[in-house]
């Protein structure tokens, strides 16, 4: 039976959520921790020729890291890991012993031929070397073969099996294991480094600890399985399973204790694991970022977001344009109706009245008194943004929101309410007005879509002269946001990023406006835009 190791690279990879910034305190208790649990290897953090200030995890060369290593190492060793394209091997030290003891160098498959020289150069500066290819599937069988043929005169540490997007099922793992196994030089490692999008995460790494027996083995972990995303198997999970199925004498309760004094605080603070997004990210292989940017279109359902995943090429997938990403979603969104009936019917509606506003921000049930008496003095039209308010009166709802319709659409006072539709609501069957969600849009923003911006300009194009606006409140980051309280954010939005382009949105807005009057009934943040 093979020889079995865990790498626990919490310090790296879960340094992406922190921006690469733990304090000092994390960094020497995770790292002491880990070394008395028995590991094999901890990771610490990043080779980079770009270094901010105040990135703990971020080294150009051993020295940087030096201070970091402990003096009872145990017989623990540590690595970095250099991406090709962003380290110069110039920068690199030789290794004298009394820091970092390996590198993990990772690359694109394009970048396989050119990445040979960095590599050897790592072997000749004395560190132990570990290739992590990055998505192991995105390689043909040829490809990998040839890949393992160059790595085989470098004679590495490690070679990694990398589930870069999270994609992998247990057959995948099998297939690609056999090929590398029987292929690699058999003194080298095979390591294996997963993403949890599936669920597969924890599965994965026991089957490939179990394929062991033919060879010695390096599997990655990190504590409550941090890191971006749907983060990565957890090293509590992986050292239980070991202990307890394959011999293993790691001391768990020294993790446990890691996760105690040090993760329990950062889990409190910052969101990984498994979900919906995460495991479409994985369906695709799609880069996270790529589900990440779709997220913050507040219109766009699960079902949505996995169509224009879908509508991206599997090239397209692994990176991430953001042109092309807002290509395809005003795309999918866009109907091409023509609304100048509904427009003119509008027009006629609301022409000469008093349009008052109200969106779904906590201030209308606070300030309930406040907009029930502005509509006993004003007699507005009042419309309702993405919601069915508990008020005296709502002449017509508004929406935009396809989460929000989908919601309210079977309120017991939905039907006895008029509708005012943007066309990307497919399903609202008979509706007194429709309008084209296109002509009411402006590219260039993430929050283009944004529902109140959107009626707003709806009421310009009628000629509205009095507009006010209630609820209309801006996201607070530490107290609920919304009159329901099931309309709470599902946690994938950025309220702080939100706030300020929604008032760039709204300033921009004002700039233009033919609207004479507009107001604010309730508390916002976004009020002062108007002395501007």
């Amino acid at each position: 039976m093979g020889r079995i190791a865990i790498l626990d690279c919490t310090l790296r990879d879960g340094g992406y959520l922190v921006n690469k910034q733990f304090s000092d305190n994390i960094m020497y208790g995770v790292i002491n921790g880990l070394t008395s649990a028995g590991l094999e290897f901890v990771e610490i953090g990043f080779l980079q020729d770009d270094v901010s200030k105040g990135e703990s995890t971020v080294f150009q060369n051993s020295e940087a890291a030096r201070k970091w290593i402990p003096q009872e190492k145990n017989n623990t060793l540590y690595t970095v890991l250099a991406d090709y394209s962003r380290y110069s091997v110039f920068n690199l030290d030789v290794c004298d012993g009394k820091s970092f003891d390996a590198i993990r160098a990772c690359f694109f498959k394009h970048e396989r031929k050119d990445v040979l020289p960095f590599l050897r150069t790592i072997v000749e500066k004395g560190y132990k070397l570990f290739i992590q290819p990055v998505d192991i599937l995105g390689y043909q069988h040829i490809e990998l073969l040839d890949l393992i043929n160059d790595i085989n005169q470098i004679e590495p540490e490690c070679f990694s099996i990398v589930d870069t997007y999270g994609s992998m099922y247990l057959d995948d793992l099998q297939t690609v294991f056999s090929v590398i196994h029987h292929n690699l030089n058999p003194k080298t490692k095979i390591g294996f480094h997963s993403h949890n999008n599936l669920q597969m995460s924890s599965a994965l790494s026991q089957e490939f600890l179990s394929l062991s027996q033919k060879r010695n083995v390096v599997v990655d972990a990190t504590c409550l399985g941090m890191g971006r995303g749907a983060g990565n198997t957890p090293t509590e999970l992986i050292v239980q399973f070991v202990n307890a199925k394959m011999g293993g004498a790691y001391n768990l309760d020294a993790v446990l204790d890691v996760i105690d004094s040090y993760m329990m605080g950062i889990k409190a603070r910052y969101s990984w694991g498994y979900d919906v997004p995460m495991f479409l990210s994985g369906c695709y292989s799609s880069h996270v970022n790529n589900v990440n940017y779709l997220l913050q279109k507040p219109t766009l359902r699960f079902a949505d977001l996995r169509f224009i995943l879908n509508e991206l090429s599997a090239l397209e997938r692994k990176r991430y344009d953001y042109v092309r990403l807002e290509e395809l979603y005003l795309e999918y969104m866009r109907s091409d109706i023509d609304d100048t009936d509904d427009i003119n019917r509008f027009q006629a509606l609301v022409r000469d009245k008093t349009v008052l506003v109200v969106t779904p921000g906590k201030s209308v049930v606070d300030k309930s008194e406040m907009i029930e008496a502005f509509i006993e003095r004003e007699r507005p039209l009042v419309i309702a943004v993405n919601f069915i308010p508990q008020l005296s009166k709502t002449d017509y709802l508004y929406f935009s929101n396809l989460h929000r319709y989908d919601y309210w659409k079977r309120d017991k006072n939905f039907n006895s309410i008029g509708k005012i539709f943007t066309s990307n609501v497919t399903d609202v069957g008979s509706t007194d007005f429709v309008i084209s969600f296109h002509r009411l849009v402006k590219t260039g923003w993430n929050n283009l879509d944004n529902s109140v911006i959107m009626l707003l300009r709806l009421l310009n194009i009628a000629g509205v002269e009095r507009v006010a606006l209630a609820g209309f409140d801006g996201f607070d980051l530490a107290a609920s946001n919304y009159a329901i309280t099931e309309m709470e954010s599902n946690g994938y939005q950025d309220y702080a990023r939100m706030n300020v382009e929604i008032e760039r949105l709204f300033t921009d807005f004002l700039k233009t406006t033919r609207i004479k009057d507009i107001s604010f009934i309730t508390p916002s943040r976004f009020q002062h835009a108007l002395l501007a």
